[in-house]
Order: C-alpha cells, then sequence, then structure tokens
C-alpha cells in the first residue's frame, strides 16, 4: 500500500517495521535505487543527480524499475533506508540536539504504540520546522515515519501543518508564489523546456496518475482566462515565463541592485516582518515607488518616516498607502490546512474609502483594459483578450455598490463547459470532465466542484451531520476530507480494522465505498494490475493509494522533486553553536547565502562573541508581524511590549533581572527587550557543553497602538533551496544586560 507498513501486524502486536502481506504489492520498498547512487557513497550531488532508481523503462505493472521482492539487496529502497537513518541513534540525538535520551524514547515508544490497525498517530507541525535551512525534509521525515507506521490515508493519521492564517492553504492553491499558477500548475520557465503550449504539457504531463490530464487543466486554465481569444495555443504564449528566482527574497536583492523599481505590498509587512527587515528597509528606499494596501499605517507603508534612523529627505520612494477591507468587510473563502474551503459574507461596509481586494483588481483590471483597449501592440494582447466579467447586483445595505461578485469568481475557478459557439454551459461537476481541446475553462482544476450547479456554492454549505462533515463547506479534490483514503483498507480493499473502518470496496457493487468521498477511481477494484499501454488513473494498480504520484506509491525514497537529496540529511543551521557532528558536510550545501548583500554577515563558526542560540516565535495574543494585532487595544493591552525569554541559569549567570531590560545582538542588529526569566526554556548539554538558548516574539515595530524594536531585524537573509523559506529558528547571538545604545 505504501513503501513500507505499520509495525504491529493484524492482530495488532508490534513486530516487524513491515507488513510481509503488503511486501508483494510495495514495488517501492522493494526498489532498487541507482548504481550512481551506490557507487557514490549515497553522497547526494545535484549536477548528477545519483538517487534515481535503477531503470526507468515505462512499462508493465513496475513501470521498469528494478526490483529486490525479499528487500534484501544492498541497493533496495528499505536497506538504503536502514543504512542512512542507522546513525540516527537516540545517543547521537542526545548529543548533537541536547534531547535526552529517555524523552527520545518516551516519544517515539508513544507514537509506535499509537500506531497499527486499531489506533492511528497525526504528527502536527508549525513553522519551527518549516522555516529552517532543511525545512522540507524535515516534513519528509515525518512523511517517511508515518508511512512506515501506516498513519498516512486512515482517519486520525496523517501530517498536519499548524498555520497562523485562516488561508494559507488557499494562498498557495490560487497561489500569490512566483513559480506556480493555479492548481499547482508551474509557471513556465523561460527557454526550451516550457516554449510553447506542446513543450509545456510534455514537461508537466506524468504517464500514470491524476497529473496524466495536465493538459487538460492547463488548456482549461487558459481558456477560462482568454476564452476563444487566446487562438492554438489558447494564449499559452502571453503567460509570463521565470526567467531565474522571483521570490520576495531575490526583489530585494533587486531593489539594492537598482533592477526592480517598483512594488505593490498586500496584506504583507517586509519592513517588519522579513528576516532582516533592516535590510529589507534598505531595499525599500531604492524604489522610485511602492503601493502598500492594508488595514493600518504598517512599517512597510511607514519605513521612510518612522524607521529607526529614517531620513525622510534622502529616501525618494514614493508611497503610496490604499486602505484595505477586512474580512468581515467583504465576501470570499478561507482555504485551510484540510483544504476545506469555506464561505464567508460581508457582514458591513468597510469604512471610508478602504475596499476589498476583489474591489481593487476589479477596478484595476477594468482601467487597463480601457487603457489598453486601441492599442494594436502584440504585448497588449494579453489585456485585451482577458476575460473580466465579475460585476455584480450589490445588496442596498451596503453602501459600497460598485464591489464585484465574489460568486462570480468562484464560478470561474470551478469550471464551466464551453459550448461550440464560445458560450458558457454548465458548471463542471468534477475535473475528470476537465478537456485539452478548449471545451472546458476551469480557473483551478483542484477546485472544480466547488459550486457544480449555477448558484450552487458548496463552500457556503453549513450541514455539520455525518461522521465526516461533507455537508460542511467544500475541500478538494471532490469534497474529499481525508486524502488518499484508499490507505484506510487493506491490498484486498477491506477495512484495516472496524473500529477505523473509513473506505472500503463493496464487491457486490463493485465500486469503492465508505464514510468520505474515496480518493481513488470508485471502479478500480483492489486487484486491478493496468496493462503496460495504460495511462493516467487506469495505469495505477488497485492497491495503490496515492494517485497524485505517478506510480501510486508513498516515496520513502524520493528519486525527484527535491534538490537537496532523497533522504532528510542533518545539517547544522547556517549560524551553529557546533560543528556538525553527524556529517562532514556543515550546513545544507544548496543553501542561499545572499552573502553579497550589505549588512548581511553571519556568524562564524565558534565566533565567541555570540556564544547563544536564539529563535523567534508567536504568542496567541499577536500576528505574525502584529500589523493587525498592535492596532487593537485589547490585544495591545494583552501584550504591551516584546520580550526576550531565557532560563534562570543564564540570568543568574548574565546578572539579568526578570522584567529588566535587555540588550540582544548580532552582526546584522541590536535589539532591547524586556527579560523573560523562565524555566520553559532549559540550557542543553549539546557536543559534551552547556549552551543556553533565548527566545523572542517577532510581533513588534515602530507603528501601531504599542511599539518596540524589530526583532527581524537580528535574522540574516538566507534561503532554504527548495521552497525559498526564511531561516528564522536558529541563529547565534549575544546577550547583555541594559538597554540598547541609542
Amino acid at each position: 500500500m505504501v513503501e513500507s507498513s505499520p509495525v504491529h501486524d493484524r492482530d495488532g502486536h508490534l513486530g516487524p517495521l513491515y507488513y510481509r502481506v503488503w511486501d508483494a504489492t510495495t514495488p517501492r520498498a522493494t526498489a532498487l535505487v541507482s548504481h550512481g547512487y551506490a557507487e557514490h557513497g549515497g553522497r547526494y550531488d545535484p549536477d548528477e543527480a545519483h538517487w534515481s532508481y535503477g531503470e526507468r523503462a515505462p512499462a508493465g505493472p513496475d513501470f521498469g524499475i528494478e526490483r529486490d521482492p525479499t528487500m534484501e539487496h544492498p541497493r533496495c529502497v528499505l536497506q538504503v533506508l536502514r543504512r542512512h537513518f542507522a546513525r540516527y541513534t537516540p545517543e547521537m540525538v542526545e548529543r548533537v540536539c541536547g534531547t535526552p535520551r529517555a524523552d527520545f524514547e518516551a516519544v517515539a515508544r508513544a507514537l509506535v504504540e499509537s500506531s497499527g490497525p486499531e489506533r492511528t498517530s497525526a504528527i502536527c507541525y508549525a513553522v519551527g520546522w518549516t522555516q529552517q535551512a532543511v525545512g522540507p525534509q524535515i516534513i519528509r521525515a515525518a512523511a517517511i515515519l508515518q508511512l512506515l507506521l501506516g498513519n498516512m490515508g486512515r482517519p486520525g493519521g496523517g501530517i498536519l501543518a499548524l498555520r497562523g492564517h485562516a488561508s494559507i492553504q488557499g494562498s498557495t492553491d490560487i497561489p500569490t508564489l512566483s513559480d506556480l499558477l493555479p492548481g499547482y500548475l508551474p509557471q513556465p520557465l523561460a527557454g526550451a523546456v516550457h516554449e510553447d503550449l506542446a513543450t509545456y504539457c510534455a514537461a508537466v504531463q506524468q504517464p500514470r496518475g491524476v497529473w496524466w490530464n495536465a493538459p487538460a487543466y492547463i488548456t482549461s486554465l487558459l481558456t477560462a482566462w482568454y476564452g476563444g481569444a487566446g487562438g492554438d495555443d489558447r494564449g499559452y504564449r502571453w503567460l509570463p515565463r521565470r526567467t531565474g528566482d522571483h521570490t520576495a527574497q531575490a526583489a530585494f536583492a533587486d531593489m539594492l541592485a537598482g533592477r526592480l523599481k517598483g512594488y505593490l505590498v498586500l496584506g504583507q509587512n517586509p519592513a517588519a516582518g522579513n528576516t532582516n527587515s533592516a535590510l529589507v528597509r534598505k531595499a525599500l528606499a531604492r524604489l522610485d515607488w511602492m503601493v502598500v494596501r492594508d488595514l493600518f499605517e504598517t512599517e512597510t507603508a511607514s519605513f521612510w518616516s518612522k524607521a529607526p534612523g529614517a531620513d525622510p529627505s534622502s529616501i525618494g520612494t514614493e508611497v503610496i498607502l490604499m486602505p484595505a477591507a477586512a474580512s468581515a468587510e467583504k465576501d470570499g473563502t478561507f482555504t485551510n490546512t484540510m483544504r476545506l474551503l469555506q464561505w464567508h459574507d460581508k457582514a458591513v461596509d468597510p469604512p471610508g474609502d478602504a475596499r476589498s481586494e476583489s474591489w481593487f483588481f476589479h477596478h484595476l483590471g477594468l482601467r487597463l483594459k480601457e487603457l489598453y483597449a486601441d492599442s494594436t501592440l502584440e504585448r497588449d494582447r494579453p489585456i485585451q483578450a482577458l476575460t473580466w466579467d465579475y460585476a455584480g447586483s450589490v445588496p442596498e445595505r451596503f453602501r459600497i455598490a460598485d464591489e464585484p461578485d465574489a460568486e462570480r469568481v468562484l464560478a470561474e475557478i470551478n469550471g464551466w463547459q464551453v459550448g461550440e459557439d464560445g458560450m458558457r454551459g454548465a458548471q463542471l461537476r468534477d475535473f475528470g470532465e476537465l478537456r485539452d481541446d478548449g471545451s472546458t475553462a476551469c480557473g483551478a482544476w483542484i477546485y472544480c466542484g466547488v459550486m457544480p450547479e449555477e448558484g450552487r456554492n458548496l463552500a457556503a454549505a453549513r450541514d455539520p451531520s455525518g461522521p465526516t462533515y461533507r455537508g460542511w463547506g467544500f475541500a478538494w479534490p471532490r469534497n474529499t476530507r481525508l486524502l488518499y483514503n484508499r490507505a484506510s483498507a487493506d491490498a484486498e480493499g477491506q477495512p484495516w480494522s472496524e473500529r477505523k473502518r473509513y473506505v472500503w470496496w463493496d464487491d457486490a457493487v463493485g465500486r469503492w465505498t465508505g464514510v468520505d468521498q474515496p480518493d481513488f477511481p470508485p471502479a478500480t477494484r483492489p486487484d486491478h494490475r493496468p496493462p503496460p499501454e495504460a495511462t493516467g488513473l487506469a495505469a495505477i494498480a488497485g492497491d495503490s493509494p496515492f494517485t497524485l504520484k505517478s506510480d501510486g506509491k508513498g516515496w520513502l525514497f524520493a528519486p525527484s522533486g527535491l534538490l537537496d537529496g532523497p533522504l532528510p540529511t542533518f545539517y547544522e543551521p547556517t549560524e551553529a553553536p557546533e560543528r556538525n557532528l553527524v556529517y562532514a558536510q556543515q550546513h545544507n550545501p544548496l543553501l542561499v547565502r545572499r552573502d553579497e548583500l550589505p549588512g548581511n554577515a553571519k556568524v562564524a563558526l565558534g565566533d565567541p562573541r555570540y556564544p547563544y542560540v536564539l529563535t523567534t516565535f508567536r504568542v496567541t495574543e499577536h500576528h505574525v508581524s502584529g500589523q493587525m494585532s498592535r492596532w487593537s487595544s485589547w490585544l495591545s493591552e494583552l501584550q504591551p511590549e516584546s520580550w526576550l525569554e531565557l532560563s534562570p541559569e543564564l540570568a543568574t549567570e548574565l546578572g539579568i533581572t526578570d522584567g529588566g531590560w535587555v540588550t540582544v545582538e548580532t552582526p546584522r542588529a541590536a535589539v532591547e527587550a524586556r527579560a523573560l526569566v523562565t524555566r520553559r526554556l532549559r540550557p542543553l548539554l549539546v557536543g559534551g557543553r552547556t549552551l543556553h538558548q533565548v527566545g523572542m516574539p517577532f510581533h513588534f515595530g515602530y507603528s501601531g497602538l504599542v511599539t518596540g524594536d524589530v526583532v527581524n531585524d537580528l535574522l540574516s537573509l538566507t534561503e532554504e533551496p527548495n521552497v525559498s523559506i526564511n531561516e528564522t529558528k536558529a541563529l547565534m547571538c549575544a546577550v547583555r544586560t541594559g538597554r540598547r545604545t541609542r
């Protein structure tokens, strides 16, 4: 079912780390990795890519991959996995991380004993995992563990991100990211690999699984955007191309270099919320113009006048602050961690000139279309051809009469049939209806089904009945509450236990059924074995739940998709108190350090001036950099000022008293805060010596009802190689009593 299997047998007894009954149907546990990976000692060489499987011929039930059913071959995935993780003993964890062996073993045993046919465990994480130089690989480690324990695709299992926003999932589904189009389609690259629609489809399409239909996803997206005006390539030629690194961090580097002259900041606050915020403010000062849309005058909007040391006469950036609407002042959806779209209705008008993002972009689009209506230049054709029909009627109780209809936007995202005359037809009910011939339009294939009929908005559904609450909101894909839920049944399609009965095969009717929408082709039998010529979902075996992967398997060993290797590997953070005790390689070798940027110096290993480990964190009363919460009098009263949390041992060593002033310093900046002495932070024994750690919330800045030094000024600007996440959870600092020098 997965590459390996739970640690319990069917009677619930602790046993081998895998089920032999699963072994015959798990080619990714039995697959052999390439000779190159083995010959290079398992080294991760991104130029040589030595971590693929052995043979890659796309044919047969095992897809041409070499296998060892006994799983004893030295290049077998299971053996590679065992050798790789053999070094991570409880003793090593204690020596490197300072985690007492007894604590480590207690957590491990609790997880193991709560995993099996009758019980499942979930791993929940937050940005303490993600905002690291190896963040994605930390989450990969959790995925491997959950696959081994049999906790994926089963009720009560999985890996859950504890997000700090109501719609972080939505902001990647309908992306605010430079490398994605809606529905996780890649933004095209400049050059031959994505030169035209045909080459793009060839690069994105997978021979098996859900991504076989990628040509229909991109074609339907282009049809939604450009209708029939796009021509033979549906308007693909008009899509912007990626020419390099277009992340926010790269944008700040471009500002400093004078290559980027204008900037739109929508609901973000990089002048206080980004790592090395002081560097960011210097970058913003190099712009010609910047538009900020937010609820209040944030640090980003006021950096030119209120930031420490700011001289308005020397800053040429024209800053335009446009007031935005809060969530209760507009219609729309939130999409949470479990992929659940929930509609929120507008309750009141926003005050004064404040307007929603829908209003802003709708009217900006109308003005641009009017501005370029008579242009004969090819570069202006995308604006002219863009479908932009979102006007609607507004209830009389609201003052703002020209607000666009958010449900029209959702209807386009869901998609509809397109008639031969190019006219809009019936709403689509399922992404399986999408076609690559222009006969369907869909703004995001994963959301297809959220509005299956005109006027029927499933995101607004509010029926709380049923064991999985499928009448409440809409969870993509296909209103499925639990991804990969085929894994909740065994190879024969029967529940692993009655207690965890969720989705199963009903032989009498020849379909999958259960308490949830089966996340699997409904009529594919458990014993289905695809012929060599099969494609798409028909090429997925009946015992292979992971249909987003081209082989239907969960990957213990990742032959593709990660730049820094197929297996999670321990590297020290950019700034570390110790040499890496596990590997000779100190840091993630593909980390983007940006050492060339002014004011972005790092602490060298062993620098005695910065002996303490600093982490930043959030508190309940404030939200990220505080751009909303520090303007609330109630929340500001609850948490009126910043603090440094430290242990009693370190406080005694440095002569710091609880509530007194302290200064924290790194090569980038110095900030002051009150001392909070608590036993929540304890000295660690790492590498044979005592190591002190301290922590600070990063919610304060120079705007708002309550203010404080910008803690993110302390951090360096670095980027993890896969997703460009900042490293905020581990750096080196100095701590002293008293206030910082003015």
